[in-house]
């Protein structure tokens, strides 16, 4: 067994004997120690760990799951590990420690896995790259030698650049406006956003931005993705969301190939934005390879209201924030201190306290709706919709700086541009690779599907991985 293996083959060698449980996981270890954390030449992928709990777990005696003594990461953002504190990369959590597990983590667990720590997130999840200020920035896998370092990504960075450096075999993500498929991209991996109320958030009320966001893994390959859905997806008895019941397992329907698809490729971007030319020509290398194994292409465009759209999107985030800042202080019992956020942050904060009223909060509800409808409609005309996941190559770190809100107005919208509407009307996405940039960097090609299509999105994946298989990890830690 290699670091090449991901989650099912290493599942795999443990269940033949091939390897312990404990091997597999104290490799693992020694690989985040040397590579994941902060230091001279590491990722600083990985903020807080649990390793001799790891390993006491092990020698206890873990679940007989299907993924028993698979090691994992878990983000830290909108997920509970007991034990560990849920920093959020803000320093205003950076002593929440929890108490208990999320409902997801608790079923990886009970699947077999070992959780050894959590990974770096961007402030409250607010920027399409990982470099908050309470844990410094997470370094791409991907980046020259010579270079001072490219973003993996946000928000999920810190899961995505793990599974690239061949850390642990998948990470737990998730996705709020791109968080799981732009690092995907970034980083050369597979990442699928579910559809909205696939995955519970449990114990965290969905509320607001929690529809908009939805939990699942980044992963090497198409069949660890279906495996975990799985594994995570049954309904919470009293979730106030759930996705339509998927009619076979995930796995089954990822090895099946799709029947004849109607696809329809979009160039353009919804509010007018710039595409790379390098973007465009790996997005119809995908488009082509779909139209190989027997697909049906037609170029198009997105039809929803993007401006609308984006009105209520942005409102729905910044009412979540707000609450969670007010919350966290009400909890403190305290004021908000000039150093408790970054400064984007903050400039979040104050301006959705300054302005929002209960006509704000329906309007952006009713505006994302709407974005539903009109998505909805065009997902009746084709199968699937395929796009650019980043419109634009993958950004040096220090580009998406939250030190320098203006620039952050500038910039960061360009790297959701094509992932948002899926988050907005809660419908499947997936991003996988589709080759290099001329800086040989990882580009992602996304596509969207209609609500609970995700077997649909899997089985089309399994296709092109298998037709052009992509690398499992980024070069220097092959």
């Amino acid at each position: 067994m290699t670091r090449y293996d991901d989650a099912t083959a290493t599942a795999e060698a443990i269940r033949s004997g091939e390897v312990s449980a404990r091997e597999v996981v104290e490799d693992a270890i020694a690989r985040i120690q040397d590579h994941g954390c902060s230091g001279p030449g590491g990722l600083n992928a990985v903020v807080a760990e649990r390793f001799e709990e790891a390993l006491a777990e092990v020698d206890a005696g873990l679940p007989a799951g299907p993924l028993q003594g698979v090691p994992t990461l878990v983000k830290d953002l909108g997920m509970q590990v007991a034990g560990l504190p849920l920093t959020r990369g803000s320093r205003l959590w950076a002593d929440d420690v929890q108490s208990v597990d999320s409902e997801l983590v608790r079923r990886y667990r009970a699947a077999g896995m070992v959780v050894l720590g959590m990974t770096n997130s961007p402030e409250l999840g607010k920027n399409a790259s990982t470099e908050p200020l309470l844990h410094g920035p997470t370094r791409n896998p991907w980046s020259p030698a010579d270079s001072a370092g490219y973003s993996p990504g946000g928000s999920s960075g810190g899961s995505a650049a793990a599974v690239a450096a061949g850390l642990v075999p998948v990470a737990h993500g998730n996705d709020g406006g791109g968080s799981i498929r732009i690092p995907a991209s970034a980083c050369g991996l597979f990442g699928l956003k579910p559809s909205r109320g696939r995955v519970t958030t449990y114990p965290v009320p969905a509320t607001l931005a929690s529809p908009l966001s939805a939990n699942h893994v980044l992963t090497r390959t198409v069949r660890d993705s279906a495996l975990l859905l799985d594994l995570s997806s049954a309904p919470l008895p009293g979730d106030a969301l759930a996705a339509p019941t998927p009619s076979s397992p995930y796995v089954e329907q990822a090895r099946t190939a799709p029947l004849r698809l109607r696809i329809g490729l979009v160039t353009k971007r919804p509010d007018g934005g710039v595409v790379s030319p390098e973007v465009l020509a790996g997005v119809r290398r995908t488009a082509a390879l779909c139209e190989e194994l027997g697909h049906v292409v037609e170029e198009t465009e997105l039809r929803h209201d993007a401006e609308l759209m984006m009105g209520g999107f942005a409102t729905l985030m910044g009412v979540s924030l707000l609450a969670d800042v007010e919350h966290r202080l009400a909890e403190l019992g305290r004021e908000l201190r000039d150093d408790d956020l970054e400064p984007f942050t903050r400039v979040i904060h104050d301006h959705y306290r300054a302005t929002m009223t209960p006509v704000h909060v329906y309007d952006a509800l009713a505006a994302v709706q709407q974005a539903g409808w009109q998505l909805g409609a065009q997902l009746r005309e084709v199968d699937l919709l395929l796009t650019p996941t980043l419109p634009l190559p993958v950004p040096e770190l220090g580009f998406l700086d939250t030190t320098d809100p203006e620039a952050m107005w500038q910039r960061g919208g360009d790297y959701s541009s094509f992932t948002a509407v899926a988050n907005a009307t809660g419908m499947p996405a997936m991003s996988l690779p589709c080759g290099l940039d001329s800086a040989g960097l990882p580009l992602g090609a996304h596509f969207i599907g209609d609500l609970g299509t995700e077997g649909t999105l899997l089985a089309l994946a399994t296709q092109l991985e298998q037709a052009r298989p992509w690398p499992l990890l980024a070069p220097s830690y092959r």
